[in-house]
Order: structure tokens, then sequence, then C-alpha cells
């Protein structure tokens, strides 16, 4: 009997369009009312589901629309995105999405994501030229002798760096950057490729889970809320310090076994072929000669570049492609690559990257189905009400797993706060606690559910090694069910200490 294959992402995605599609036809279309911030003619503009009307842009604006958020957040640029206005929800004329919707909407989505695919191929073909220099070769056999007995350093050190990168700035669709390059590197110290997939995703995961700093998570949604982005942050400190140990621990744990023994690999049966895939060979010594160590040097710069232009310089997209098609630019030319060779060797090796670039709109192209079907706002309304006459220990909890489960429809974590904020945080002056405590409920929901929600990030990051989803869950679902009880000790304590 022939086994079964578990679907491609492609696939996946595909599967959950359709019946996101169907829930269009069931799921009542409605919106609420929405206000904008237009910093040019200092208005407001309210939206309501006929027409648009310009508002002063005054506290007493905002007090007679119920919205509890100081006038400078909006003033200061904090909050730049439309915010719903709470009790403003309204049913609308049914959008169902039919059999033509479905078909468009991956195109729709790779048009409106085309500024994180366009970076995705620059990325690829960044490392086809540092592939064809022989320097990547260099590097990973200098790094393999110099950590041999002392491999789980490397686990600790990007786990631990990925995870700053997230809680500070929220480092998420950037880490797909980081996969072709430090896979050889773990495959070297004798781990599979799924230790460095975990190292990168579940630190960027865990960091912008416990986010501390990052204007696209704590920031936005603590000024939607109308509280100061600090209060509250002490606890997500701590929970972002426990939360990255018992990630550490695991991914050591799981290291360690397939070390010992590569058959405990959840990806055994593809050993060989990632290992060729990215020209994993840990017996050939190469020497790191000086030219090798300028490449690499510029290699890391366009990291450590593009991390000061996001986090520091407010670059995006666009800014972070540049960075990479330049310094592929400077290394061809160090290298002595001729101009045929260089167009060749970068378009091929975009190409390699092309799966993910598609995984990537097709995802968009979910959250485009759901917009043009109106049913975001209604999961939302009907979410908001679930939780009426709760007691706050249950409350809490209850609103972790809303979260998680609008973070499917939502997976922007921006996106999600400006929308569910001012709708939600008031609902924790009714039980008696801190609105603080609502938006750490928002990061560790939309967090927990990002380690597996084949709607963000870790379908493309799957792509690029060819692993499949099932696979993943494999893994990472028994770290998940740890992190889940973590995180409800946490949120309970938190309303009763």
């Amino acid at each position: 009997m022939r086994k079964i294959k578990f679907p491609t992402a492609q696939t996946v995605l595909l599967i959950i369009a359709g019946l996101v599609a169907m829930l269009t036809w069931i799921v009542p279309s409605g919106k609420f009312n929405s206000l904008t911030y237009n910093k040019n003619t200092h208005e407001f503009t309210a939206i309501y589901s006929e027409k648009s009307v310009n508002l002063p842009a005054s506290q007493h604006t905002l007090d007679s629309l119920n919205i509890k958020i100081p006038l400078e957040k909006f003033t200061n640029g904090d909050i730049w995105k439309p915010i719903s206005i709470p009790n403003s929800y309204k049913t609308v004329a049914s959008t169902p999405q039919g059999i033509i919707a479905l078909i468009q909407s991956p195109i729709k989505g790779i048009i409106e994501a085309s500024d994180i695919i366009f970076l995705v191929l620059f990325i690829g073909g960044l490392i086809g030229i540092m592939n064809y220099t022989g320097a990547f070769d260099a590097g990973i056999s200098w790094l393999a002798s110099n950590l041999q007995g002392k491999e789980f350093l490397l686990i600790i050190l990007v786990t631990i760096l990925i995870a700053a990168g997230g809680t500070t700035f929220g480092l998420a669709e950037e880490t797909i950057a980081f996969y072709p390059i430090l896979i050889p590197i773990f495959l070297a110290a004798k781990y599979d490729a799924m230790v460095a997939l975990a190292c990168i995703y579940l630190g960027s995961s865990i960091g912008t889970m416990c986010s501390t700093t990052n204007p696209f998570s704590t920031i936005i949604a603590s000024d939607a809320s109308g509280i100061n982005w600090t209060t509250g942050i002490a606890g997500r400190l701590i929970t972002l310090g426990l939360g990255t140990l018992i990630c550490i621990f695991y991914i050591i744990w799981y290291a360690q076994r397939v070390k010992k023994d590569p058959s405990k690999s959840v990806i055994f049966h593809q050993k060989e072929a990632i290992e060729n895939m990215f020209n994993s060979n840990t017996n050939k010594a190469i020497g790191l000669n000086n030219k090798y160590r300028l490449i690499l040097l510029i290699f890391a710069m366009c990291f450590i570049t593009m991390i000061f232009g996001v986090s520091r310089l407010d670059w995006w997209f666009l800014e972070m492609t540049v960075v990479f098609f330049v310094g592929s630019i400077l290394i061809g030319l160090i290298a002595r690559i001729n101009e045929q060779t260089f167009v060749d060797v970068f378009v091929k090796g975009a190409s390699e990257l092309l799966g993910v670039a598609l995984i990537i709109g097709i995802a968009r192209g979910i959250t485009v189905l759901m917009n043009d079907g109106q049913i975001s706002d209604t999961m939302l309304y009907y979410a908001s009400n679930a939780t009426e006459g709760m007691n706050k220990g249950l409350f809490i909890n209850t609103m972790l797993y809303i979260f998680g489960g609008l973070s499917f429809f939502i997976p922007s974590s921006s996106g999600m706060a400006v929308l569910t904020m001012p709708i939600m945080s008031p609902l924790a002056d009714g039980v008696g606690i801190g609105r603080e405590l609502i938006v750490n409920a928002y990061q560790y929901g939309m967090g927990l559910f990002a380690f597996i929600n084949p709607t963000g990030l870790i379908l493309a990051s799957l792509a690029i090694v060819k692993v499949g989803y099932d696979k993943w869950l494999k893994f990472v679902m028994p770290l998940v069910i740890i992190l889940v009880i973590f995180i409800t000790i946490v949120l309970t304590a938190s309303v009763y200490l």
C-alpha cells in the first residue's frame, strides 16, 4: 500500500484559503467603524459604513467616541494605522468570496507581499554569490574545527541573539535570510537542519511573543490600549528570560539526541538530501585566507547594517533589499566574478528561494480573502462578547486563546493591535485587572500560535529546507504544550498577585 504523503506548504495554504472562502459564506459580514489620524491636516478621519467624516484632532473627539487613548499617541506617530471604534460594530451586506475570488487570492497576495518577496529573492541571489566564492565553505570549516566539543554553545548563542532581536525590534520576516547561512554551520556541528530551524524560528517566536521594546507589538498595542508601553515590562522581561531558557533546553535536548544517534532525527530520511542541498562537507578542510575573511566580513556587515537600519533608521523592505543587492555586488567585485557569471549565479540563487516567496504571497492571499469577505471584524466582535461575566482568572486565559485564534486570521502583530486593543482593552476594567495584562495576553496568544500558525512565517521557513509541516509539528508540539502550561501559570498568577 502506497504511503500517503503530507501535502506541500503551498497546497496546505491553498486548502486553508478554500476553507476561509467557505467561511465568508457562513460568517456574517460586519465592520467596526474606524478612526485614522492625518498628520498633514491634523484631523481625524472617521470611516463609517457608507461615508467618511473629518473630525477635529482633539481629546474631546476621542472621548466622544469612547476611545481611551491620549491624543499625543496619534500626533507623535505612535499609532499610524486605522483603529477600531468601540461599540460601533454593524453587520453589512454579505460579500462571500466565490471560486473566482479564491483563484485570484494568491495572485493578489503575491502583489501585496511584493516587498518581502523581493527581499527574499535578493537574499537568495546573495547566498548564491557567497556559495560560488567558496567563502562559506571556508568559514564553516573554520567554525566547525573551533567549536569541536562545544557545539551546544552555537545553539545558545543563536537562540539568545535572535530572541533579543525579536523582543526589541520585532525580528521576524528578516530571519528568512539566516536559514541558508546557519543551516550548513549546524550540519557541520553534526546536528540536523531541524536544530538550525529551531534556533532561528523559536528564538524569533519567543522574542516577539515576549516583546519588550518592539514597536510593532508592545508599543503599538499599549498605545492603542491607552497605557504607557513600559507598564508591565518587568513581567514581560521575566517571562522572556524563562521562556527563552525553556526553548534552549528543549533544542539542546533534541540536538544531543540527534548527535548521539542521527536516526532519532525527525527528518532522518532527508539527511543526505539536505546535506547535498546545502553543500555540507564536514570532512573537507578549507583554508580561511584573507580574501575569504573580507568577503565574510562584508556578508556579515549586510546583516548588521540591516538590523541597525530597521531598529534605528525606520528602514523597511526596500532599504533592506538594497543592502543585500549592494553586498552582492561588492562580494562579486572582491571575488573577481565576471559580469555574465555574476548575473547567472545571482539569478540561480534567487530562483532557489522562489518557492519560499510564493508561499509568502499565498499566505497573504488568505488575508485578502478575509478582508474582502469582511469577516475579520465579525470574528473580533463575537470574541469580545465571549468573555462577558467571567472571573478574572478565567477571563485572562480565555483572552489568551482568543488572541491565538484571531492571529490565524490576522497574523500581523501591528494589524492585530490596532484592530483589537480599542475593543478588548476596556474589558479589563470590567473585571478589575490592568490593561497591560490584555497586552500580555495579546502578545502571548499570538506568540504561542506563531509556533505552528500556517498563515504566519513557519511554512516559508520550512520551505527553505524542504521540510514538511507535519515534521515540524512532530518536533515542536511537546514544546508548545510546555509553553502553554507555562504561560497559563504566568497569566493566572499576574491577575491575582
